[in-house]
Protein backbone atom coordinates (compact mmCIF):
# COMPACT_ATOMS: atom_id res chain seq x y z
CA UNK A 1 0.00 0.00 0.00
CA UNK A 2 1.40 3.39 -0.95
CA UNK A 3 0.58 6.65 0.82
CA UNK A 4 1.24 10.02 -0.80
CA UNK A 5 0.67 13.37 0.94
CA UNK A 6 -1.34 15.98 -0.97
CA UNK A 7 -0.29 19.48 0.10
CA UNK A 8 -0.16 18.19 3.65
CA UNK A 9 -3.94 17.96 3.95
CA UNK A 10 -5.06 14.78 2.21
CA UNK A 11 -3.90 11.22 1.78
CA UNK A 12 -5.08 8.54 -0.65
CA UNK A 13 -4.74 4.77 -0.80
CA UNK A 14 -5.77 2.30 -3.50
CA UNK A 15 -6.51 -1.36 -2.78
CA UNK A 16 -7.43 -4.25 -5.09
CA UNK A 17 -8.40 -1.76 -7.85
CA UNK A 18 -11.98 -1.86 -6.58
CA UNK A 19 -12.08 -0.06 -3.25
CA UNK A 20 -10.86 3.49 -2.76
CA UNK A 21 -10.28 4.72 0.77
CA UNK A 22 -9.90 8.48 1.07
CA UNK A 23 -9.05 10.39 4.23
CA UNK A 24 -9.26 14.11 4.78
CA UNK A 25 -8.19 15.88 7.95
CA UNK A 26 -10.49 18.75 8.90
CA UNK A 27 -10.99 19.18 12.64
CA UNK A 28 -10.91 15.40 12.79
CA UNK A 29 -10.08 12.73 10.21
CA UNK A 30 -12.52 10.72 8.17
CA UNK A 31 -12.33 7.54 6.13
CA UNK A 32 -14.32 6.90 2.97
CA UNK A 33 -14.88 3.51 1.36
CA UNK A 34 -16.16 3.64 -2.20
CA UNK A 35 -17.24 0.52 -4.08
CA UNK A 36 -17.65 1.11 -7.80
CA UNK A 37 -20.80 -0.52 -9.19
CA UNK A 38 -21.33 -0.32 -12.96
CA UNK A 39 -24.58 1.11 -14.22
CA UNK A 40 -26.49 -0.66 -16.94
CA UNK A 41 -27.06 0.84 -20.35
CA UNK A 42 -30.36 2.64 -20.85
CA UNK A 43 -32.84 0.34 -22.51
CA UNK A 44 -35.29 1.49 -25.15
CA UNK A 45 -38.94 0.83 -24.40
CA UNK A 46 -41.29 1.73 -21.59
CA UNK A 47 -40.59 4.56 -19.22
CA UNK A 48 -41.34 4.04 -15.51
CA UNK A 49 -44.65 5.30 -14.12
CA UNK A 50 -44.18 8.70 -12.49
CA UNK A 51 -45.39 8.24 -8.92
CA UNK A 52 -44.91 11.87 -7.94
CA UNK A 53 -45.08 12.48 -4.21
CA UNK A 54 -46.25 8.92 -3.51
CA UNK A 55 -42.70 7.74 -4.16
CA UNK A 56 -41.63 7.67 -0.50
CA UNK A 57 -44.73 5.81 0.75
CA UNK A 58 -44.48 2.07 1.27
CA UNK A 59 -48.17 2.15 2.25
CA UNK A 60 -50.62 4.86 1.19
CA UNK A 61 -54.27 4.10 1.81
CA UNK A 62 -57.68 5.62 1.25
CA UNK A 63 -59.18 3.86 4.28
CA UNK A 64 -58.08 1.89 7.35
CA UNK A 65 -54.64 0.31 7.61
CA UNK A 66 -54.89 -2.80 9.77
CA UNK A 67 -52.34 -5.31 11.03
CA UNK A 68 -52.35 -8.35 13.28
CA UNK A 69 -48.69 -8.72 14.11
CA UNK A 70 -47.14 -7.64 10.82
CA UNK A 71 -43.39 -7.04 10.60
CA UNK A 72 -41.26 -3.98 9.92
CA UNK A 73 -42.15 -1.47 7.20
CA UNK A 74 -39.19 0.31 5.60
CA UNK A 75 -40.70 3.47 4.18
CA UNK A 76 -43.38 6.00 5.02
CA UNK A 77 -47.03 5.23 5.76
CA UNK A 78 -50.08 7.44 5.24
CA UNK A 79 -53.87 7.37 4.98
CA UNK A 80 -56.29 9.93 3.57
CA UNK A 81 -59.06 11.01 3.79
CA UNK A 82 -59.73 8.65 6.70
CA UNK A 83 -58.85 9.76 10.23
CA UNK A 84 -55.49 8.92 11.73
CA UNK A 85 -57.18 6.71 14.31
CA UNK A 86 -57.81 4.18 11.50
CA UNK A 87 -54.08 3.49 11.15
CA UNK A 88 -53.42 0.33 13.14
CA UNK A 89 -49.64 0.51 13.10
CA UNK A 90 -47.17 1.91 15.61
CA UNK A 91 -44.03 3.96 15.22
CA UNK A 92 -41.79 1.05 16.27
CA UNK A 93 -43.14 -0.94 13.33
CA UNK A 94 -42.39 1.75 10.76
CA UNK A 95 -38.84 2.64 9.75
CA UNK A 96 -40.07 5.93 8.35
CA UNK A 97 -42.87 8.38 9.18
CA UNK A 98 -46.58 7.75 9.72
CA UNK A 99 -48.54 10.66 8.19
CA UNK A 100 -52.13 11.42 9.18
CA UNK A 101 -54.83 13.95 8.29
CA UNK A 102 -55.54 14.79 11.93
CA UNK A 103 -54.21 14.46 15.46
CA UNK A 104 -55.80 11.07 16.19
CA UNK A 105 -53.03 8.97 14.67
CA UNK A 106 -50.63 6.57 16.43
CA UNK A 107 -48.10 7.98 18.89
CA UNK A 108 -45.24 9.61 16.99
CA UNK A 109 -47.24 10.18 13.80
CA UNK A 110 -47.07 13.47 11.91
CA UNK A 111 -50.19 15.43 10.93
CA UNK A 112 -49.86 16.48 7.26
CA UNK A 113 -53.30 16.68 5.59
CA UNK A 114 -52.20 18.89 2.68
CA UNK A 115 -49.26 16.64 1.85
CA UNK A 116 -51.48 13.55 1.95
CA UNK A 117 -54.06 15.19 -0.32
CA UNK A 118 -51.30 15.92 -2.83
CA UNK A 119 -49.98 12.37 -2.59
CA UNK A 120 -53.44 10.86 -3.14
CA UNK A 121 -53.87 13.12 -6.17
CA UNK A 122 -50.53 11.97 -7.54
CA UNK A 123 -51.62 8.36 -6.99
CA UNK A 124 -54.73 8.96 -9.09
CA UNK A 125 -52.59 10.50 -11.82
CA UNK A 126 -50.11 7.59 -11.74
CA UNK A 127 -52.92 5.00 -11.74
CA UNK A 128 -54.60 6.59 -14.76
CA UNK A 129 -51.31 7.00 -16.56
CA UNK A 130 -50.45 3.32 -16.12
CA UNK A 131 -53.96 2.23 -17.13
CA UNK A 132 -53.83 4.39 -20.23
CA UNK A 133 -50.46 3.27 -21.58
CA UNK A 134 -50.52 2.38 -25.28
CA UNK A 135 -50.30 0.72 -27.70
CA UNK A 136 -52.97 -1.65 -26.41
CA UNK A 137 -51.26 -4.99 -25.71
CA UNK A 138 -52.00 -7.87 -28.07
CA UNK A 139 -50.73 -11.37 -28.75
CA UNK A 140 -48.60 -12.73 -25.91
CA UNK A 141 -48.99 -9.45 -24.01
CA UNK A 142 -52.79 -9.68 -23.80
CA UNK A 143 -54.13 -12.06 -21.12
CA UNK A 144 -50.91 -14.15 -21.13
CA UNK A 145 -51.55 -17.81 -20.32
CA UNK A 146 -55.24 -17.07 -19.89
CA UNK A 147 -54.55 -14.63 -17.07
CA UNK A 148 -52.41 -16.88 -14.84
CA UNK A 149 -48.75 -15.98 -15.27
CA UNK A 150 -47.48 -18.54 -12.75
CA UNK A 151 -44.64 -20.52 -14.32
CA UNK A 152 -43.93 -17.93 -17.03
CA UNK A 153 -40.73 -16.00 -17.72
CA UNK A 154 -41.75 -12.53 -18.86
CA UNK A 155 -39.55 -9.96 -20.52
CA UNK A 156 -40.09 -6.22 -20.04
CA UNK A 157 -43.16 -4.67 -21.58
CA UNK A 158 -46.79 -3.64 -21.22
CA UNK A 159 -49.14 -6.50 -20.30
CA UNK A 160 -52.93 -6.33 -20.16
CA UNK A 161 -55.46 -8.53 -18.37
CA UNK A 162 -59.10 -7.93 -19.26
CA UNK A 163 -60.29 -9.24 -15.89
CA UNK A 164 -58.43 -10.94 -13.02
CA UNK A 165 -54.69 -11.61 -13.12
CA UNK A 166 -53.27 -14.42 -11.02
CA UNK A 167 -49.92 -15.91 -10.10
CA UNK A 168 -50.64 -19.40 -8.85
CA UNK A 169 -49.24 -22.90 -9.20
CA UNK A 170 -45.65 -21.76 -9.82
CA UNK A 171 -43.43 -18.72 -9.49
CA UNK A 172 -43.22 -16.04 -12.17
CA UNK A 173 -39.85 -14.73 -13.38
CA UNK A 174 -39.31 -11.23 -14.78
CA UNK A 175 -36.10 -11.12 -16.80
CA UNK A 176 -34.50 -7.90 -18.00
CA UNK A 177 -31.91 -5.25 -17.28
CA UNK A 178 -31.80 -2.69 -14.45
CA UNK A 179 -33.51 -0.03 -16.57
CA UNK A 180 -36.20 -2.24 -18.11
CA UNK A 181 -39.83 -1.63 -17.15
CA UNK A 182 -42.85 -3.90 -16.61
CA UNK A 183 -46.40 -2.49 -16.44
CA UNK A 184 -49.33 -4.81 -15.77
CA UNK A 185 -52.79 -3.39 -16.57
CA UNK A 186 -55.28 -5.52 -14.62
CA UNK A 187 -59.00 -4.98 -15.17
CA UNK A 188 -60.16 -6.61 -11.92
CA UNK A 189 -58.34 -8.39 -9.06
CA UNK A 190 -54.72 -9.45 -8.65
CA UNK A 191 -54.42 -12.81 -6.88
CA UNK A 192 -51.01 -14.12 -5.75
CA UNK A 193 -51.01 -17.66 -4.34
CA UNK A 194 -49.53 -18.90 -1.09
CA UNK A 195 -45.77 -19.37 -1.23
CA UNK A 196 -45.48 -17.85 -4.72
CA UNK A 197 -42.40 -15.78 -5.55
CA UNK A 198 -42.01 -12.99 -8.09
CA UNK A 199 -38.42 -13.66 -9.17
CA UNK A 200 -36.24 -10.96 -10.75
CA UNK A 201 -33.49 -12.03 -13.15
CA UNK A 202 -30.86 -10.37 -15.31
CA UNK A 203 -30.64 -7.26 -13.14
CA UNK A 204 -34.38 -6.44 -13.17
CA UNK A 205 -35.40 -4.14 -10.33
CA UNK A 206 -38.58 -3.89 -8.27
CA UNK A 207 -38.45 -0.11 -8.73
CA UNK A 208 -39.43 -0.59 -12.39
CA UNK A 209 -42.37 -2.97 -11.90
CA UNK A 210 -45.91 -1.55 -11.71
CA UNK A 211 -49.18 -3.41 -11.09
CA UNK A 212 -52.25 -1.27 -11.92
CA UNK A 213 -55.17 -3.15 -10.34
CA UNK A 214 -58.77 -2.31 -11.27
CA UNK A 215 -60.24 -3.59 -8.01
CA UNK A 216 -58.26 -5.30 -5.20
CA UNK A 217 -55.01 -7.21 -4.72
CA UNK A 218 -54.39 -10.18 -2.42
CA UNK A 219 -50.89 -11.44 -1.64
CA UNK A 220 -51.43 -14.79 0.07
CA UNK A 221 -49.37 -16.23 2.92
CA UNK A 222 -45.62 -16.74 2.51
CA UNK A 223 -45.50 -15.16 -0.96
CA UNK A 224 -42.59 -12.91 -2.01
CA UNK A 225 -43.76 -10.01 -4.14
CA UNK A 226 -41.93 -7.36 -6.15
CA UNK A 227 -43.16 -4.04 -7.51
CA UNK A 228 -45.56 -1.18 -6.84
CA UNK A 229 -49.24 -2.06 -6.55
CA UNK A 230 -51.69 0.75 -7.39
CA UNK A 231 -55.14 -0.61 -6.54
CA UNK A 232 -58.45 1.17 -6.92
CA UNK A 233 -59.83 -0.73 -3.93
CA UNK A 234 -57.96 -2.72 -1.24
CA UNK A 235 -54.64 -4.51 -0.83
CA UNK A 236 -54.22 -7.48 1.52
CA UNK A 237 -50.80 -8.86 2.44
CA UNK A 238 -51.09 -12.25 4.13
CA UNK A 239 -49.19 -13.65 7.08
CA UNK A 240 -45.46 -14.19 6.44
CA UNK A 241 -45.63 -12.60 2.98
CA UNK A 242 -43.07 -9.96 1.98
CA UNK A 243 -43.07 -7.13 -0.52
CA UNK A 244 -40.33 -5.02 -2.05
CA UNK A 245 -42.33 -2.20 -3.56
CA UNK A 246 -45.38 -0.22 -2.51
CA UNK A 247 -48.99 -0.86 -1.50
CA UNK A 248 -51.02 2.14 -2.71
CA UNK A 249 -54.82 2.19 -2.62
CA UNK A 250 -57.18 4.89 -3.85
CA UNK A 251 -60.45 4.14 -2.02
CA UNK A 252 -60.32 1.16 0.34
CA UNK A 253 -57.83 0.01 2.97
CA UNK A 254 -54.65 -1.97 3.36
CA UNK A 255 -54.21 -5.10 5.48
CA UNK A 256 -50.55 -5.52 6.44
CA UNK A 257 -49.96 -8.91 8.04
CA UNK A 258 -46.73 -9.39 6.09
CA UNK A 259 -43.49 -10.26 7.82
CA UNK A 260 -41.78 -7.36 6.06
CA UNK A 261 -42.22 -4.62 3.51
CA UNK A 262 -39.72 -2.20 1.99
CA UNK A 263 -39.56 0.45 -0.68
CA UNK A 264 -37.77 -0.77 -3.81
CA UNK A 265 -34.04 -0.18 -3.86
CA UNK A 266 -32.76 2.52 -6.17
CA UNK A 267 -29.84 2.02 -8.53
CA UNK A 268 -26.91 1.48 -6.23
CA UNK A 269 -24.96 4.57 -5.28
CA UNK A 270 -22.12 3.72 -2.92
CA UNK A 271 -22.07 5.79 0.28
CA UNK A 272 -20.20 9.04 -0.32
CA UNK A 273 -19.28 11.46 2.45
CA UNK A 274 -20.34 15.00 1.54
CA UNK A 275 -19.82 16.80 4.85
CA UNK A 276 -18.21 16.18 8.21
CA UNK A 277 -17.59 18.60 11.06
CA UNK A 278 -17.23 18.66 14.81
CA UNK A 279 -20.42 20.23 16.15
CA UNK A 280 -19.75 19.94 19.88
CA UNK A 281 -17.14 18.88 22.37
CA UNK A 282 -18.15 15.24 21.99
CA UNK A 283 -20.16 15.21 18.76
CA UNK A 284 -19.50 15.11 15.03
CA UNK A 285 -22.03 15.61 12.24
CA UNK A 286 -21.59 13.24 9.30
CA UNK A 287 -23.51 13.62 6.02
CA UNK A 288 -23.53 10.99 3.27
CA UNK A 289 -25.04 10.75 -0.19
CA UNK A 290 -26.29 7.17 -0.48
CA UNK A 291 -28.70 4.78 -2.13
CA UNK A 292 -32.13 5.19 -0.56
CA UNK A 293 -34.20 2.34 0.88
CA UNK A 294 -31.11 0.18 1.43
CA UNK A 295 -29.57 -0.60 4.83
CA UNK A 296 -26.62 1.69 5.56
CA UNK A 297 -24.06 1.04 8.30
CA UNK A 298 -21.75 3.78 9.56
CA UNK A 299 -18.62 2.78 11.48
CA UNK A 300 -15.81 4.66 13.18
CA UNK A 301 -12.36 4.15 14.70
CA UNK A 302 -9.45 6.35 15.75
CA UNK A 303 -6.46 4.50 14.28
CA UNK A 304 -7.48 2.58 11.09
CA UNK A 305 -6.68 -0.77 12.72
CA UNK A 306 -9.07 -3.23 11.08
CA UNK A 307 -10.17 -4.83 14.34
CA UNK A 308 -10.98 -1.46 15.94
CA UNK A 309 -13.83 -0.40 13.64
CA UNK A 310 -17.14 -0.24 15.50
CA UNK A 311 -20.66 0.55 14.21
CA UNK A 312 -22.31 3.75 15.44
CA UNK A 313 -25.44 3.75 13.27
CA UNK A 314 -27.50 1.39 11.14
CA UNK A 315 -30.34 2.92 9.16
CA UNK A 316 -32.40 2.57 5.99
CA UNK A 317 -32.43 6.14 4.61
CA UNK A 318 -35.52 7.12 2.64
CA UNK A 319 -33.87 10.33 1.45
CA UNK A 320 -30.36 11.26 0.36
CA UNK A 321 -28.24 12.92 1.68
CA UNK A 322 -28.50 11.24 5.09
CA UNK A 323 -27.23 12.87 8.29
CA UNK A 324 -25.94 11.26 11.47
CA UNK A 325 -24.66 12.91 14.65
CA UNK A 326 -21.90 10.87 16.27
CA UNK A 327 -22.06 11.52 20.00
CA UNK A 328 -19.25 9.06 20.72
CA UNK A 329 -16.52 11.38 19.39
CA UNK A 330 -14.65 12.39 22.53
CA UNK A 331 -12.93 15.77 22.60
CA UNK A 332 -9.75 14.08 23.83
CA UNK A 333 -9.42 12.08 20.59
CA UNK A 334 -7.45 14.17 18.10
CA UNK A 335 -8.44 12.20 15.01
CA UNK A 336 -11.30 9.92 14.01
CA UNK A 337 -12.00 7.92 10.88
CA UNK A 338 -15.36 6.96 9.38
CA UNK A 339 -16.45 4.40 6.81
CA UNK A 340 -19.86 3.33 5.51
CA UNK A 341 -21.26 0.41 3.57
CA UNK A 342 -24.58 -0.88 2.23
CA UNK A 343 -26.27 -4.19 2.96
CA UNK A 344 -28.84 -5.36 0.43
CA UNK A 345 -31.61 -7.38 2.07
CA UNK A 346 -34.13 -9.18 -0.11
CA UNK A 347 -37.51 -9.24 1.65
Amino acid sequence: MKTQPDNGTTESMNAHNRIALGMKRILISLGIVVVMIPHGMSAAGLSPVNLGTTDHFMILSGAAITSTGGGIINGDVGASPIAGSAIGLNAAQVNGTIYTVDATGPAGSVMAPAMLTTAKGDLTTAYNEAAGRTPVPSGDYLNPNGGNIGGLNLGPGLYKFDTTASITGADVTLTGGPNDVWIFQIGADLQVGSGIHVILAGGARAANIFWQVGTSAVLDTFCVFKGTIMADQSITMGTSSTIEGRALTSIAGVVFNASGGSLPAALQEPPRFTHISRTGANSVTVVLATTTNVQLTLETCSDLVLTNWSPIATNIPVTSPWTNIDNTAMASVTQRFYRAFLTFITP
